[in-house]
């Protein structure tokens, strides 16, 4: 018997056949869409996904592989012993095509057959350099070993294929050698057929369906559950279902339902839904899960994708968080929210890109809010629209403003063509009335303290020092004129679980009745369901400042016949870093001129549109910083060669970010008797089990271990580097499975069980480390 898997045991042909179920079910539920991509030919296209798939493992039947597999096994198996001397030096895949007999096929074509070869030899990446001694050692097992497996092939495997019988050859080594990219003739014939081999293989191997709730379609949920709560749906929802077989360009502003457009637009389709910062992944997915259909069913179908998500499914209660963490992984969920370092990676080509640019084939993306995104990383996002347009998938943009250079970027790149709807739908309501002062924000802390006695107050700062600066400064005055006041604190540098619990309280404290104050960085900008009466904000680009507005009088509902926006150009902390101080400035005029000397002025959401249009011109934007990005990362993904890049540097390009990911001196003393003990513990225990080839232990422990992984995660946060300048302050630790995470020999201020407290305290060193 041929094996494939040793644990659990699982023989090539179950395996197999494993692949081909997740075939049949891809097909069933996704076919008609893969069908009308107009490069597969769908009568040809299955049955060449069929054969890569019945070939893929072949190479398996290697002696020197089926006896490692063998020695693996937890069980016994009646069958004789595998004797050979050959070493197991040549991966499966680099051996598989080898017993392919086109001519029976009926594959002439030798790009098609390229095409084959690639897809198999690649299913598995690795990084093998193919030259002559590789292709001699190649021939040595198939002369020596894999011609003597061929009636253990026709036979125990039952292969569904005629076969090379006589002599096998290593020649189709020679297909593989230059790997196929986006000017073969059948570049996207190709990533179908590997990306979606990866995708089989993975969901086989894993033991999970492809694709799950096929049949539960968010905008048919969706609609319902507008129409069961309000009159009927709004104009711009009626604009998304009237588009839901095209892209789409949407420009609405803040509070106008662009989520449920989303939703609706989705239709019956799979789809990805992705927002810049986790927070507000978190609050969509939990929104999208109260939504109810006319039998009061809710939608409980939704994957969630990002880095801590399964700590925020556990803390919250989620049933199956794990199932709902595996299938997201596994691209497999219907609707998935998700961050865009675990989408949009495709554009960097990495090894293995294939498998999710294949499965955007078939599948609509949202992009929400892309002008919160940095330069560099609105370049990666224009570039996968592209990628995605050509390979078939659809897209829509929606956002409360869209910079020009991106629109004309998106023109010349061929995406504003007959399969577009664009669209602007502002809300004639004035929810803003807003004062630009010339001064800091410093000098009106005592007056905005007072209001909070009485008001929602939000006071958004552009960095965490200035946060907490803000936050000691009001302090003081509450205490020197014994005010009652309750005063919040969020920023991103508390721990996971501290802040975690933060953002569910700002969150509860905007639909309470209560007055006070919080003071938070842009961490509150991108869709954030929370509402103020009154905003003091820094200054920052334009962009920004209108997202930060979308706190303040969010539904419209209150007065604004007094100032309710306050913005403090003066003194305002990351300009030059944070923000690209040109465009900073060039907001500031633009600013200045629209409200022409008046001391507070309401302004339209049309206006803030156009003011963003003029901002980001590229007439307005030629020689600045911020241009020269934009256009130098858009050259460098035009002319990057595929495949120089693992997933995870793809990944931490997209995250933009230098960091440490630390637990402070403080929380690690606290759990280093308990937390990490346990973890060096059961380490210690899992080096026994390997030992013993327990595998039964194994699996218990490595899932124990697992969960105390988590834990620890809780208790970290992410540093910039640069803030960190002094590497003294940051302390290995020395327990294995944990190098990746350091000790932060800084204050961290917090008492989690009032939620008061400033965090990760940058600057103030623990005092035996000065």
């Amino acid at each position: 018997m041929i094996y494939a898997k040793s644990s659990p045991v699982e023989t090539l042909r179950e395996h197999t056949d494993a692949l081909i179920e997740q075939l049949k079910l891809l097909q069933k539920y996704y076919g008609k869409n893969i069908n009308n991509l107009d490069y597969i030919n769908k009568d040809e296209f299955w049955k060449l996904l069929d054969i890569v798939v019945e070939f893929h493992d072949v190479g398996k039947a290697f002696s020197p592989f089926q006896k490692l597999i063998r020695s693996n096994m937890d069980i016994e198996i009646d069958e004789p012993k595998v004797i050979t001397d050959l070493e197991n030096n040549v991966n499966h895949n680099y051996i598989s095509p080898a017993f392919i007999k086109y001519k029976d096929l009926g594959i002439k074509d030798r790009e098609l057959r390229k095409v084959l070869n690639q897809a198999i030899v690649y299913h598995h990446e690795r990084d093998k350099f193919i030259d002559e001694d590789f292709k001699n050692l190649v021939q040595k097992v198939l002369d020596e070993d894999l011609i003597n497996k061929i009636d253990e092939i026709k036979n125990d495997f039952n292969i569904r294929y005629s076969i090379k019988e006589k002599k096998l050859s290593s020649s189709y080594l020679d297909t593989v050698e230059k790997r196929i990219d986006s000017k073969h003739p059948y570049y996207k014939l190709y990533i179908m057929l590997k990306g979606l081999l990866h995708k089989l293989d993975h969901s086989a191997s894993g033991h999970e369906l492809i694709e799950v709730d096929c049949d539960k379609h968010i905008g048919k949920y969706t609609e319902e559950f507008i129409l069961n709560q309000y009159d009927g749906l709004r104009d711009v929802q009626q604009f998304a279902k009237e588009n839901t077989d095209k892209n789409i360009m949407l420009i609405a502003s803040t509070g106008m339902g662009k989520t449920e457009t989303a939703l609706i637009w989705i239709n019956e389709d799979k789809a990805f839904f992705t927002l810049p910062l986790r927070v507000s992944i978190n609050a969509l997915f939990d929104r999208v899960g109260e939504i109810k259909n006319n039998n009061g069913d809710v939608y409980e179908y939704a994957g969630l994708l990002h880095s801590t998500s399964i700590d925020y499914l556990e803390e919250n209660n989620y049933e199956d968080s794990k199932q709902i963490t595996d299938l997201s992984k596994l691209m497999s969920k219907k609707l998935t929210f998700s961050t865009i370092d675990q989408i949009f990676k495709f554009p960097f080509m990495y090894k293995g890109y294939e498998k999710t640019y294949a499965t955007l084939s078939y599948s609509k993306v949202v992009i929400d809010e892309i002008q919160a995104y940095s330069p560099e990383i609105a370049a990666v996002l224009i570039k996968g629209l592209e990628m995605i347009h050509k390979i078939g998938g659809k897209f829509m943009i929606m956002t409360a403003t869209m910079p020009t250079i991106y629109i004309d970027e998106m023109k010349e790149r061929g995406l504003y063509d007959e399969n577009l709807a664009t669209a602007t739908f502002n809300t004639e309501k004035i929810r803003h009335n807003i004062v630009v002062k010339d001064e800091s924000i410093n000098e009106n802390l005592e007056e905005i303290t007072k209001l909070g006695s009485n008001k929602k107050v939000l006071i958004i700062v552009n960095t965490v020092k200035s946060a907490i600066e803000k936050y000691e400064q009001i302090e003081k005055i509450i205490d020197g004129n014994n005010l009652d006041i309750d005063l919040n604190l969020l920023h991103s540098m508390y721990i996971q679980e501290d802040r975690s619990k933060l953002e569910k309280a700002i969150k509860n404290f905007a639909k309470s009745e209560k007055n006070g104050i919080w003071i938070t960085t842009q961490l509150v900008e991108a869709s954030l369901d929370i509402d103020f009466d009154i905003l003091h904000t820094e200054i920052s680009t334009l962009d920004s400042l209108f997202q930060r507005f979308g706190r303040c009088n969010r539904a419209g509902k209150k007065e604004i016949d007094n100032p309710n926006v306050y913005i403090y150009t003066k003194e305002a902390q990351g300009i030059g870093t944070i923000y690209d101080e040109e465009i900073v400035n060039k907001g500031i005029e633009l600013l200045k001129e629209y409200t022409n000397g008046k001391e507070s002025l309401k302004i339209k959401e049309d206006d803030k549109v156009k003011m963003v249009e003029v901002l980001y011109s590229k007439e307005n934007l030629k020689n600045t910083e911020f241009f020269k990005k934009f256009r130098k990362a858009l050259d460098i993904l035009d002319t990057m060669p595929p495949y120089n890049v693992s997933s995870n540097d793809a990944q931490k390009i997209l995250r933009n970010i230098d960091t440490y990911t630390v637990i402070p001196r403080e929380i690690y003393n606290k759990i280093d008797d308990t937390l990490i003990q346990e973890y060096k513990d059961i380490g210690e225990e899992l080096s026994i089990a390997y030992k013993n080839k327990d595998k039964v232990l194994i699996a218990k422990l490595k899932d124990k271990r697992r969960n105390i992984r988590q834990s620890i995660t809780k208790k970290t946060v992410s540093v910039s580097s640069y803030k960190v300048r002094d590497k003294r302050l940051i302390t290995d630790i020395e327990v294995k499975g944990l190098e990746d995470l350091k000790i932060l020999e800084y204050q961290y201020n917090m008492d989690s069980e009032t939620l008061k407290g400033k965090g990760v305290l940058i600057g103030e060193e623990l005092s035996q480390f000065i």
